[in-house]
Order: structure tokens, then sequence, then C-alpha cells
């Protein structure tokens, strides 16, 4: 019986990413530029794809100066 118990939690610990799924990412780009005091701006923009089929959008901006 306790070894019944321990395979089915085993199991069930296993499929849960399956059940949840995961993000795909639909598109990825990334846009380097060069700022006029010498410093960099990095602009990176994501599209993921939930299980559920709805988009999430993210845009990240990073600047760095000298």
């Amino acid at each position: 019986m306790k070894y019944a118990m321990s395979l089915l939690l085993a199991a069930s610990l296993c499929g849960i990413p399956l059940v949840t799924g995961c993000d795909d990412t639909v598109s990825h780009e990334k846009k380097v530029e060069s700022t006029s005091g010498g410093g960099t701006k990095v602009e990176e923009k994501t599209v993921t794809q939930n299980p559920d089929g709805t988009l999430n959008k993210t845009t990240e901006t990073k600047r760095t100066s000298p």
C-alpha cells in the first residue's frame, strides 16, 4: 500500500507540467542603439502564447551610460 501511494504521488507530480503546459515564444526582437552621450539603449520585445491561446506582449528597456 505504501509503495502504491508513493508511486501515485510521483506520477501526479510528473504530470503537473503536462496539465498546465508552458508558454511558447511567438516572437523575440532585440534592438541595441548607441545614444548621443556614449551610452547604449537595449530594447527587447517578446510575445508569448499561453496554453489557453492568449498572447502576452512584454517590452524591456535597459539604458547604460559610460
